[in-house]
């Protein structure tokens, strides 16, 4: 005897199974939307009067030195308005004037200060607010900012040229030689590249730290450094597995090398725009020492890349020298705009995502290295790559020293 299944009547056809899922959000949105209304309307009266003093911060995002004469882009990041009644440099009353004349929360202003200030001193900027709260600002050493012209963005050009183009095309050239050179010298190669690669990372975090406390705090400090890097590691894991795919399914179907270094190169050329933008930021924030560090570190490893990208062309005949051209040009040239992009930041919060984003890019890379350097018995940790290791952070730890003499 089979077992008759209940059967619903009409009421119970009218069940939320049958109600699209994307409906359903919009109950708790609704709730969620009339609370918030609820509490900027009339939460605040039910509170009663706020007793103490009130709550004023302020940070300095920007500073800007020119002969005679101080600008300060301040943000107010405290609950309530600020405004700056008087403002003093080195205990000096100083005239100034202010725009917008107050600031609302999380609202900047600029405060431009009249002040003969020295080359070379120190400056304690003190602003008083109009409830009598202070807020300082110290300049460890005054001098001139330098403009934004045309030069200065050509020097980030050639800083990206640098760092990118010529060490790629360095690359190309040594791929003959190396062809001739053990294998297992090779892996020693990738091994002191992870080292130094690694070595910049925990710089660029340190570095990454103190700009971070220098900045605001409006949209966070070094939050902001993680959240840079996690952004760009993941976003190039993704972009690298979907080149990655592309690639297998040319070569499945035959294409020519030429084809497969191309995607090889625009997956490069994605972690050099990372690299880019980290060096420019760090000579826009005035961390002149950091850039030039950088900028050695990324070229030795970006000699590395250019073998990565002729090694599918050492299969086919030997491609004309604009197509090799091209493909340095796709590898590098990012480096060049991450390098012009970044120069054009100087607000330190934008600054520390920057450098997170350098150094996720970095982390990227090594991931990818790390195989390379493995011996025969899959090993990554062996004496020779050990020794790699320890080469790749020495040689950038005497390049720091001789970088900051």
């Amino acid at each position: 005897m089979t077992e008759k299944r209940p059967t619903r009547d009409k009421a119970e056809g009218l069940t939320l199974d049958r109600v699209p899922a994307w409906t359903l959000a919009l109950v708790p949105l609704a709730l969620i939307a009339g609370a918030l209304v609820a509490l900027l309307t009339i939460g605040g009266a039910t509170l009663g009067e706020r007793r103490g003093p009130p709550v004023e911060d302020l940070g300095v995002e920007k500073t800007i030195l020119r002969p005679g004469e101080i600008e300060l882009a301040v943000r107010n990041v405290g609950p309530e308005a600020v405004d700056v009644e008087q403002v003093f440099v080195n205990d000096t009353y100083v005239d100034f004037t202010e725009s917008p004349e107050a600031a609302g929360p999380l609202e900047s202003q600029t405060l431009t200060l009249d002040y003969p200030w020295q080359e070379g001193s120190p400056l304690l900027v003190t602003m008083l607010t109009s409830s009598g709260a202070t807020v300082e600002h110290q300049i460890e050493v005054a001098v001139a900012t330098p403009e934004a012209d045309a030069g200065f963005y050509g020097l980030m050009a050639l800083l990206g040229t640098y760092v990118g183009v010529v060490p790629v095309a360095l690359g190309m050239l040594f791929l003959p030689f190396l062809r001739g050179v053990p294998e297992r010298w090779i892996r020693v190669v990738m091994a002191a590249t992870v080292g130094l690669l690694g070595f910049l990372a925990v710089d660029g975090y340190l570095e990454g730290a103190e700009v971070a406390a220098q900045s605001a705090g409006a949209f966070g400090g070094i939050e902001l450094l993680f959240v840079g890097a996690a952004l760009a590691y993941f976003t190039l894991v993704a972009l690298g597995h979907s080149l990655r795919g592309r690639r297998d399914r040319s070569e499945a179907a035959g294409a020519g090398g030429f084809q497969l270094a191309l995607l090889v190169a625009i997956g490069i050329g994605l972690h050099n725009l990372g690299e880019g933008l980290a060096i420019g930021s760090a000579y826009a924030i005035g961390e002149l020492a950091l850039g030039a560090f950088l900028v050695v570190g990324f070229a030795l490893h970006n000699t590395t890349e250019g073998l990565a990208i002729v090694a599918p062309l050492a299969r086919n005949t030997r491609p004309s020298l604009a197509r090799v051209a091209l493909l340095g040009l796709i590898a590098g040239g990012p480096t060049i705009l991450g390098a012009v992009i970044g120069a054009s930041v100087y607000n330190a919060e934008v600054a520390v995502f920057l450098i997170g984003i350098g150094i996720g890019a970095i982390a990227q890379v090594i991931v990818q290295l790390v195989p390379a350097m493995r011996d025969r018995a899959g090993r990554a940790l062996y004496p020779a790559s050990v020794g790699g290791i320890l080469a790749g952070i020495a040689i950038l730890y005497v390049t720091g020293l001789v970088v900051s003499a």
